[in-house]
């Protein structure tokens, strides 16, 4: 167990205890929260209550947590699409579908679990056992190269250059609406949505620096495709972006419309092109995956 301690702030007076503790411990769910209150993990002023209960400005609440345990990841053998691989990384195209390492609700079937069986484990180790050799991400609906570190040397290296915004990254993305203009760059902070926990918004006051450049490859009718290169890789970085300035990714049903008339499984958005200096021969590789099936088909269609 761990124990946590905490003082009700003057803008948490007169909220429920499990509103309260969300916005001390924005890092926690709130269903878990929940959970821990109903175990009786939490108390309020020495007492166990109700996840109802309102709170009072100087409140003492006290969470004993239980440790977390990491489950074990299996190794599995799901093909990979392996666009380039040496004995310190490994290029991999991930499909549409798939979730980059386990988490709640997927412990199997990640690419993680793929990558476990296919490089028998000689992964680097820097993230965890649930991240092993992952150095970056992208989202499950989001197709397109990824890089995975074999090693934790590897892993130092290419970790440096996204610190310092150096790798390049380019995406292909079908926008709704017709671009105009036929380049633009979006400098913009990115940080959690004030009200959604769950989304990312365009945030001036907690948001993280982020830019993204755009640049228009074709027009149609109500669409847009277009290049994205990023200089940071905040989360939904460039779905945020996009529709910050009302051009919402098609399919992207979470930060556009939520009408869906060509039944796209979200967004329209690829990973093309990645580029790093390679951590041991100290050249520039770039590696660029093919737009998928489903991508081709909707620009003709468009």
């Amino acid at each position: 167990m761990s124990r946590i301690c905490l003082t009700v702030e003057e803008q948490q007076d007169g909220e429920r205890l499990d509103r309260a503790l969300s916005a001390l411990l924005p890092e926690q769910s709130r269903s878990y929260l929940q959970t821990q209150i109903r175990e009786g993990n939490v108390l309020l002023n020495g007492k166990s209550v109700k996840a109802s209960t309102r709170v009072e400005c100087g409140d003492e609440m006290v969470l004993d947590l239980p440790e977390a345990v990491e489950p074990e990841i299996l190794p599995e053998d799901i093909p990979l699409d392996i666009l380039y691989e040496d004995a310190d990384l490994l290029f991999v195209n991930k499909p549409k579908g798939m979730v980059v390492h386990p988490a709640a609700g997927h412990m199997s079937g990640t690419l993680v679990n793929a990558v476990l069986y296919h490089c028998g484990g000689e992964l680097s180790g820097i993230n965890g056992v649930m991240r092993p050799g992952i150095v970056h991400r992208i989202d499950r609906d989001t197709t397109g190269v990824l890089v995975v570190c074999k090693n934790d040397f590897a892993h130092k290296k290419v970790a440096a250059q996204l610190g310092e915004h150096s790798i390049t990254r380019s995406y292909t993305a079908i926008v709704n609406g017709v671009i105009h203009e036929d380049s633009g760059v979006i400098d913009a902070p990115i940080g959690r949505h004030p009200t959604e926990r769950k989304k990312m918004a365009v945030n001036y006051k907690n948001g993280k620096a982020a830019v993204t450049h755009y640049q228009v490859l074709e027009r149609f009718a109500n669409h847009s495709c277009i290049e994205c290169r990023l200089e940071t890789g905040r989360t939904h970085q460039i779905r945020v972006h996009m529709t910050s300035i009302g051009y919402p990714l098609l399919g992207d049903t979470v930060y556009g419309s939520s009408r869906n008339p060509m039944h796209l499984t979200g967004q329209t958005l690829h990973a093309r092109v990645l580029g790093l200096i390679h951590p041991t021969t100290g050249r520039y590789l770039e590696v660029e995956a093919p737009l998928p099936d489903y991508f081709q088909k909707l620009l003709r269609t468009l």
